[in-house]
């Protein structure tokens, strides 16, 4: 047996150098923050340089859409790499029961869950929006560290309540941080990366902002500034600007605090949002027709910009058509796992090796909301091999876009291609049905 220890210690030892060598993860998800609100895609009146070196330093995607056009359905996506209505949140998890329109399926393993099981720290800061109680907390969702906001759209910056109500937490413990949420949850990233900055142990942190959605609460130094480069600008465009490049330069600063820790060469940073920008909030979604709440493609397509300097050469641009949740399984993958069975993503891990990424695919979308305007139905839209069929609210017919030669969509087809929306309604309403089988309100016994 003597024999066998020095080769079991040279196999512990080479275990141990492949674990330190994975990579460290984070996702900074801004909400509500449009395609033309990021200046690596459109040159314009918004500025955001820090944003933009996510991309420049590696590759800036140009077709990635989220996974919903409001802000829980998205988040649980991107979570759980399963669509949203089949983990249960198909609409927005509100703090008042009766505009509530999903609950957070409590059995489903979240990226947090599958990256603690492969010896990852686990950590969310700043906005959750997918429940505020037990068995759907941060921390019993995976999250070994949360620091943030439980809620979902925050009555004042400045004050952080929703509602007149405190939800900022640490863990499970309220909090009442004093300043500008951009900057406490900017702040405490920095403190985060710098107390892991000698730790062996690889970490994910979700950095997840409420900015820009409205009110729109720029500080008042940075709305100075836009307004005397750009004078032109309506006062309603000036303060989404302002607010827009506030929060970059919080996020210039994570990014700095990165390579001042030395974790920058070996962790994957990917910004993106959680869908389209607000229109009547001065938010701009261009070239794309509509925004925030919309199935045309100001709802859903979104800034994607992932840099991993060890890895992945700097200055590459894909025009990959996926979803935001299909950084699920490329985590696991890039952690050394084997992605759970039953995902609805795909693994950009062939994309980053410069190869190319399997062809044909599927994309399905679905929003449920309350209110005379919905009534407390769904809507829903598919798009398969550059054609997309779509219903902007559940009382509208389908609309039907080549989206190959129309990709404002501006010609509805619906009456002209009868054959593809067949082809296509056929395949939504399997979706639907999937979806269909997974409770979105929380059992009897749980909400008394």
């Amino acid at each position: 047996m003597k024999p066998l220890i020095p080769l079991l210690c040279l196999l512990l030892a080479a275990a141990g150098a492949a674990a330190a060598q994975r990579p460290n993860f984070i996702i900074i998800l801004t909400d509500d923050h449009g395609y033309g609100d990021v200046s690596a895609y459109q040159a314009g009146d918004v500025r955001t340089p820090n944003i933009d070196r996510i991309g420049t330093e590696g590759i800036t995607f140009t077709a990635m859409r989220a996974n919903g056009t409001v802000c829980s359905p998205s988040r649980a996506a991107l979570l759980t790499g399963r669509y949203p209505d089949r983990v249960g949140v198909p609409g927005v998890i509100r703090t008042q029961p009766e505009q509530s329109w999903g609950w957070f399926s409590p059995g489903v393993p979240t990226l947090a869950d599958e990256l603690k099981k492969l010896g990852y720290h686990t950590a969310i800061i700043g906005k959750w929006h997918l429940g505020l109680e037990s068995p759907n907390l941060p921390n019993e969702r995976g999250f070994d560290h949360f620091h943030g906001f439980l809620g979902d759209m925050m009555d004042s910056y400045t004050t952080h309540r929703r509602h007149g109500v405190n939800y900022m937490r640490f863990n499970d413990q309220s909090v009442d941080p004093q300043g500008h949420a951009t900057e406490i949850f900017s702040t405490w990233a920095c403190d985060y990366l710098r107390a892991h900055a000698n730790n062996k142990q690889p970490f994910f942190l979700y950095l997840a902002y409420n900015a820009p959605h409205f009110p729109i609460e720029p500080p008042d130094t940075w709305l100075e500034k836009v307004r005397a480069r750009s004078p032109q600008l309506p006062e309603a465009r000036a303060k989404n600007v302002a607010f827009v490049e506030h929060l970059d330069h919080c996020i210039g600063s994570v990014l700095d605090v990165l390579h001042e820790t030395a974790l920058d060469q070996n962790t994957l940073v990917v910004f993106s949002a959680d869908n389209g920008g607000s229109l009547p909030h001065a938010q701009s979604n261009t070239p794309w027709r509509g925004g925030k709440q919309d199935h045309y493609d100001g709802g859903l397509r979104v800034p994607f910009l992932l840099r991993w300097p060890s890895e992945v050469k700097p200055g590459r641009r894909s025009d990959y058509a996926g979803l935001n949740f299909d950084l699920f399984p490329t985590f696991i993958e890039l952690a050394g796992g084997t992605p759970p069975p039953g995902l609805d993503a795909v693994s950009l891990v062939p994309l980053l090796r410069g190869n190319p990424m399997p062809q044909g695919r599927e994309l399905y979308f679905t929003r449920r909301e309350g209110g005379p305007q919905y009534g407390g139905k769904s809507y829903e839209a598919i798009i398969r091999n550059g054609w997309k069929l779509m219903q902007n609210d559940p009382f509208h017919p389908l609309e039907l876009y080549d989206l190959k030669n129309d990709p404002e969509e501006k010609n509805d087809l619906a009456r002209k291609a009868p054959k593809m929306l067949n082809e296509l309604s056929t395949s939504l309403r399997q979706h639907i049905q999937r979806g269909g089988s997974v409770p979105w309100q929380p059992p009897a016994e749980a909400s008394r």
